[in-house]
């Protein structure tokens, strides 16, 4: 993108398109680095220049409002290219859009497992955001737990009346994912995201999808260390909106989230069981800023349990 469109030639950018449109556009607007690399790798100042526009396609990433963007770059351990490719994080205030459009008639034509994958990762982002121990504040407290309540309702009825239901309800679904973003801005994601990177880095699988894998598994290890709390209070939200009892809530949502889009074991996108080692160890390295998030304390062993529970 930066080689097909010099600098010089705009003086503004309209970023139209799903989260890995978002994230590179909201690039765009910033100084030009000496490299993509050195820039996910910080050692590149981000220095915003060019207003962004900001007008999503897809109902999930959320990416409209955050400061972050995510890219596939290549892999280093001390310096060194590594020879592989990994997901990075790159974060600064610099890289918000300054003004956010949002059409949801754009999502009619958006084919269903796509939209499928983006709802789920809003839901995540929102889920995430809400547990966060460190940073949760009051904002995003408030925007999570709406932005949950909106997507499990949306939900609930697609379970109910079919996959054409989500025609209905897109104005909620683009609303919520927007909500779930600005959630996220301000408390942060967790290990369901820092643990898919590598997955979706290395197997191309799509953003929402590889969250999905991980999700069920890591609130079942949540659940195992501290199940009142703010998971407690997150069960409610679920049971709330998805008409089980508290106890009953993350299998109901397990059950919920299978009739929205089936749940793959990870070897079907390729993981192999030398993997399991390997990524949790580029999680550990690479993806800090998302492991803090964690609602237990979290650990390169609990990484590999998650990878070989979902393998």
């Amino acid at each position: 993108m930066y080689d097909a469109i010099p600098y010089d030639s705009y003086d503004r950018v309209i970023a139209v398109g799903g989260g890995a449109i978002m994230d590179l556009c909201k690039l765009l607007g910033c100084k030009r680095p000496d490299t993509v690399h050195n820039l996910y790798f910080k050692r590149f100042p981000v220095v915003h220049e060019k207003d962004v526009i900001a007008i999503p396609t897809t109902c999930g990433t959320g990416s409209e409002c955050t400061n972050i963007s995510v890219a596939i770059v290549k892999d280093e351990k001390d310096g060194v290219l590594t020879g592989g490719e990994t997901k990075l994080g790159l974060v600064s205030d610099d890289i918000i859009p300054n003004k956010v459009c949002l059409i949801p008639d754009l999502i009619k034509t958006l084919p269903y497992k796509p939209f499928a994958c983006s709802a789920i990762d809003a839901l995540v982002h929102a889920t995430e955001s809400f547990l966060s121990p460190h940073r949760k504040t009051m904002t995003s407290e408030l925007f999570s737990e709406k932005a949950m309540d909106m997507i499990l309702k949306g939900f609930k009825l697609i379970d109910e009346k079919g996959q054409d239901a989500r025609f209905e309800y897109l104005d909620e679904f683009v609303t919520a994912s927007f909500y779930a973003g600005i959630a996220f801005l301000k408390a942060g994601c967790g290990p369901v995201h820092g643990m898919s990177f590598p997955l979706g880095g290395t197997y191309h699988v799509p953003h929402g999808e590889s969250n999905y894998a991980l999700f069920g598994k890591i609130l079942e290890m949540y659940d195992e260390y501290e199940p009142a709390g703010e998971l407690g209070k997150f069960k409610e939200i679920v049971a709330r909106c998805l008409g089980c009892t508290k106890e009953d809530a993350l299998r109901t949502l397990n059950v919920t989230l299978e009739k929205v889009l089936p749940l793959k074991p990870l070897h079907e996108y390729g993981f192999k069981e030398e993997d399991v080692k390997a990524f949790a160890l580029s999680v550990d390295a690479n993806q800090q800023r998302l492991i803090t998030n964690s609602y237990r304390p979290w650990s390169i062993e609990l990484s590999e349990r998650v990878y070989k529970e979902c393998f």
